[in-house]
């Protein structure tokens, strides 16, 4: 796989999540290019082209959506998102919050910090696919990124 052409970067340590998940994007073909980091501190590995990316990927190939859980080792989500908006370089790639946390100053401080959008994961199979699907229509298709 080329690291420098990933479209989605998906960022969830819930096996179970990630491989539902991939596998609705994978039925609309909506995953072509899409890579599945476990935690934010790989995250920023990846997205940044450090540690274990340095030399195989391009920081200047974004992806062009980053689909980004809250709850993580190593390194949270929001602290991903915070590095990611504040470097100019990364600045205009979306992020979407896409977690299990309805509480009100975690929505509140992600769109402080340049989310583009807060997803609430949906607790039954058929709400998150039909989530998942929708939100890989809409970014990777119909949402024109700047160039």
């Amino acid at each position: 796989m080329n690291l420098n052409s990933i479209d989605l970067l998906l960022v969830e340590d819930n096996i179970n999540d990630a491989e539902l998940a991939i596998r609705e994007l994978k039925k609309h073909n909506l995953a072509n290019n899409l890579f599945h980091v476990k935690d934010g501190e790989e995250a920023l590995e990846f997205v940044f082209a450090t540690g274990r990316y340095s030399g195989s990927r391009s920081l200047e190939n974004a992806p062009k959506l980053v689909l980004l859980d809250i709850q993580m080792p190593k390194v949270n989500g929001i602290e991903v998102l915070q590095q990611i908006k504040k470097d100019e370089r990364t600045r205009s790639t979306p992020v979407v919050i896409l977690t299990s946390s309805k509480e009100d100053p975690d929505i509140k401080k992600c769109y402080e910090l340049g989310a583009n959008s807060y997803i609430v994961k949906p607790v039954n199979f058929e709400g998150f696919a039909e989530a998942i699907k929708n939100l890989g229509f809409y970014w990777l298709l119909l949402n024109q990124p700047p160039v």
